[in-house]
């Protein structure tokens, strides 16, 4: 074909849009379109020096004029339809290629889906936006997607194309703000990162927001990796999990930061892989029923704990690959153990890489930093009224449940999102349109999430970290509540720590920190909580927090985990408090646990684990945890013996617990407490026993109550109380009662008495009878 009319098709003004990297329609310009002339086929390849065109299965190739020196090539080729082809391209250093043209496909997402992602119902969208292997017309590569809609151009770039963003720029689907691209010939393991080009001229890299996965710190690429290959093997628990009702079930959770609980010697971390089967043989042993994991979500700071995240689809690389993390997921479930995730909605860090002003505005942050900005933790709020944020939070939540087959999702810092004076000053905030703080924004993007997530019906919680009165929080969605399955009880937290802290001496005053909780206990469906916020951020240990010697402190720990695990709700236990680790903060070596080799800690941690066992084997202590006919005080308001007894039940009798709690110093001989039943109690758990570090101040008989009124009730027993401890009775209906020696004496004596009166009275009759008889045979023998 002549040069000219070569020349004549070309849109010169698109060419330099492209030339200057300004073209945010590239499919538009380059790869094949048909003419009146034939197919004109260009492309834009900086440094090349050559390329041929490879028509596919066919001996024709043709060579491309290079229309512009920065790297513009054009040519014409015969025919009416396109034909498959390939590229041959040769560099200016020599070194040549062949390149199946990315510019020669079809969108792959379609209107729908970015209609749908535009109004934020999109909820399948991680397998849409992000790097996603596929085949395409029969050519193996992947597709990228993003959202940037106020960029001027977006451009992928990494390994494949020398980081150079003239080579791959993307193209912008109609009015959605979503650039996409496929790539022939990538395939798993390569790093990428999106080249963007703001308004301005700001040119800069951004990691993949739906990447699922990332490279390790301190390096920031996204890495290309595929899903679909890894062979799940939990189907039972899956069945399971959705036909149980989590709410009537015991759930003690063990809350633990992977990358803290066990360290290797010869590297930073254990792979998912190998901490695998270590955290599910302890979890088992000490009985909990569930692991919570600290975020796991890919962050750049290990001091965070993962509570700023930068990839919100990427497990971290701190411990291996995403096909490493489903291996712990499903083994964790084949040895019957849930598996929830924290998960961080309120807040992202600044990291330029991250989604701070992602497109050169501030896309998934509010542009006022009253709304947009927490002061305190200087990190960035969502806004949650932009229909693409929320899908790009409802999603995640989803993807986690669906991709790895998550059993919960813990929300942290659900306050943060629901105030929006939440840690600010006066001037600080901007109130809502009707002049409150509430945020109403977040409101509706809590219940729509919930709404969604719901209706997956396959047993997956949702649980609300929120530390304020915001009412209703795992109310019914159509009752006008948040929609969570559980709460956690900040509240009961606070209060019950500030009481244990507390010298026994000074307890009496704040009696209140032990009762209040249950005044509203029943108005949510509360977790019980002894987290890493109180070891963290308190910087020691719980141990620490309580008052007195040693000795002391490890008695008030067993009564507290004692209490914790008596009170309604479902548990929840950070790592290394169930055996008590007591050395102090270090700032530099972060925490350091306490060693297990030591008595004290041996005995703490075989504490925690009898009572696990006790805990789920009573069906008294969980399956009436939302149901006020489950618990029933006998005594509250022994404030000077710091004392608490209490009743929890079922709708069986005889499954009653009577549960006794000293929290003084002091031993209580022969004390006498009320009971909910006559009958017999026995004690079946203390935590004074000898083998958990206790005295051994116990009641080894069973105890008859009697009609003694105590505690307005009418039968009462005289137990000993033990100090600094909880006991735990059993009871059972007393047998008709067996008469004492005394009673059977004076029973028979009763009886031989009657029957020597019965034998007195049969004589005297017989007697009488004789004498009549006698008198009349006298009467008539004289006649």
């Amino acid at each position: 074909m002549g040069e000219d009319k070569l020349y004549d098709l070309m849109d010169w003004a698109q060419i330099e849009a492209l030339v200057y990297s300004e073209e945010d329609n590239p499919h538009s310009i380059l790869g094949p379109r048909l003419t009146d002339d034939g197919v004109l086929i260009q492309a834009f390849m900086p440094s090349a020096e050559h390329i041929m065109v490879q028509i596919t299965g066919k001996k024709e190739s043709y060579e491309m004029t290079m229309e512009d020196e920065s790297g513009f090539f054009a040519v014409l080729i015969p025919g009416k339809k396109i034909p498959k082809y390939t590229l041959y391209i040769i560099f200016d250093n020599g070194t040549s290629i062949e390149y199946v043209d990315p510019y020669a496909f079809e969108p792959i997402l379609t209107k729908e889906d970015t209609q749908k992602f535009n109004a934020g119902i999109c909820y399948d969208i991680y397998d849409k936006l992000g790097a996603h292997p596929m085949t395409v017309n029969g050519v193996d590569g992947v597709h990228f997607a993003v959202w940037a809609p106020n960029a001027v151009r977006v451009s992928l770039v990494g390994d494949f194309d020398l980081w150079d963003g003239r080579r791959l720029p993307m193209r912008r689907l109609w009015d959605s703000g979503i650039f996409e691209i496929f790539v022939p010939n990538i395939g798993v393991g390569e790093l990428y990162k999106y080249e963007i080009k703001a308004r301005g001229g700001m040119t800069f890299l951004k990691a993949d927001p739906y990447a699922n996965a990332a490279q390790l710190r301190p390096d920031t690429a996204s890495v290309i990796t595929d899903l679909t290959k890894f062979n799940w093997s939990d189907e039972k628990w899956m069945k399971q999990r959705k036909e149980t009702d989590s709410k009537k079930k015991p759930m003690a959770v063990y809350e633990m930061h992977l990358g803290s609980w066990k360290t290797p010697e010869d590297k930073t971390f254990y792979n998912y892989r190998e901490l695998a089967p270590m955290i599910a043989k302890y979890v088992k042993e000490m009985g909990y029923t569930h692991v919570e994991l600290l975020p796991i979500m890919e962050h750049p700071f290990d001091g965070s704990w993962g509570y700023q995240v930068t990839g919100y689809y990427a497990p971290t690389a701190r411990y291996g690959t995403p096909e490493d993390f489903m291996y712990f997921m499903n083994y964790m479930h084949e040895e019957g153990i849930g598996v929830i995730l924290d998960w961080v909605p309120a807040h992202f860090p600044r990291d330029t890489f991250g989604l701070c002003s992602f497109d050169g505005t501030c896309l998934y942050e509010h542009l006022d930093p009253r709304q947009g900005s927490h002061p305190h933790w200087g990190t960035l709020i969502y806004n949650y009224g932009r229909p693409e944020v929320k899908n790009f939070l409802i999603a995640n939540a989803l993807f986690w449940a669906d991709k790895y087959h998550a059993d919960g999702i813990r929300m942290d810092a659900v306050a943060s999102m629901l105030y929006l004076d939440y840690g600010k000053n006066d001037g600080e905030w901007v109130a809502n349109m009707y002049g409150g703080n509430e945020n109403l924004e977040a409101v509706e993007f809590l219940k729509h999430l919930n709404s969604i997530f719901k209706k997956r019906n396959d047993g997956a919680l949702l649980i609300a970290e929120e530390s304020t009165a915001w009412p209703k929080i795992t109310g019914a969605l159509d009752d006008d509540g948040l929609g969570f399955d559980y709460k956690w009880n900040m509240g009961w937290m606070n209060d019950f720590i500030g009481y244990m802290s507390l010298d026994p001496v000074y307890r009496a005053g704040n009696h209140g920190g032990l009762t209040f909780s249950m005044i509203y206990a029943y108005s949510e469906d509360f977790i019980l909580t002894l987290s890493h916020d109180e070891v963290v951020h308190g910087k020691c240990s719980l141990i620490n927090k309580m008052p007195g010697e040693l000795e002391q402190k490890f008695a008030n720990l067993r009564a507290a985990y004692g209490y914790m695990m008596m009170h309604p709700g479902k548990k929840l236990l950070f790592m290394g408090q169930e055996f008590a680790q007591y050395k102090e903060w270090n700032e530099a070596a972060s925490l350091e646990w306490g060693d297990l080799e030591q008595e004290p800690n041996r005995q703490m941690q075989e504490y925690c684990k009898a009572l696990l066992a006790f805990y789920k084997s009573h069906p008294a202590l969980y399956e009436k945890d939302y149901d006020p006919e489950g618990f029933e005080w006998i005594n509250a308001i022994s404030a000077n013996e710091n004392m608490l007894v209490f009743t929890r039940k079922t709708d069986k009798k005889e499954d009653t617990l009577l549960v006794v709690c000293n929290f003084s110093p002091l031993v209580y001989e022969n004390y006498k407490i009320g009971v909910p039943y006559p009958g017999k109690y026995k004690e079946i758990f203390s935590s004074d026993k000898v083998e958990f570090g206790g005295k051994g101040n116990l009641n080894p008989r069973v105890k008859q109550s009697k009609k003694d009124e105590c505690d307005d009730r009418e039968d009462s027993i005289m137990i000993k109380v033990p100090p600094m401890g909880i006991s735990v009775f059993s009871y059972a209906k007393a047998a008709p009662r067996a008469a004492s020696n005394k009673e059977a004496k004076n029973v028979k004596e009763k009886k031989d008495a009657s029957a020597k009166k019965d034998t007195a009275a049969k004589k005297t009759k017989v007697r009488k009878v004789s004498l009549k008889e006698e008198l009349k045979k006298k009467v008539e023998a004289e006649k």
